[in-house]
């Protein structure tokens, strides 16, 4: 067992969850991890390192738009994935709402990551 020695833990996303960019309405990857302070994104598009984002995705119930989280994000580093045309990449959350970042703390604490 590996222990977490973040001070915000994160977990492993499941689920196939598109994030989208808010800006374009495009979708730029897919959830690999995520915490109360940041992401790590699998990018299928060319991101800019250093830059800002504005990005949305959904961990709830995908059929509710309302359960939708949009974050602010800082784009900290990016590294070549083993498949072709995909990057990890790093994420520092800048801005979340305070009843979304909630949702998120309630979906990183339920025992399977779903709400209860």
């Amino acid at each position: 067992m590996t222990e977490e020695f973040r001070r915000a833990p994160r977990r492993k996303v499941s689920d196939n969850v598109p994030v989208i960019d808010t800006m374009t309405d495009r979708t730029v990857g897919r959830l690999s991890n995520v915490s109360e302070t940041g992401m790590l994104l699998i990018a299928n598009v060319p991101l800019v390192e250093d830059a800002l984002y504005q990005f949305r995705f959904n961990i709830g119930d995908p059929k509710d738009p309302g359960a939708a989280i949009e974050v602010g994000a800082h784009l900290l580093w990016q590294d070549a994935a083993h498949a072709s045309e995909q990057t990890w990449t790093g994420f520092r959350f800048i801005t979340l709402l305070e009843d979304q970042m909630q949702q998120l703390r309630e979906w990183l604490q339920a025992p399977d990551g779903s709400y209860e």
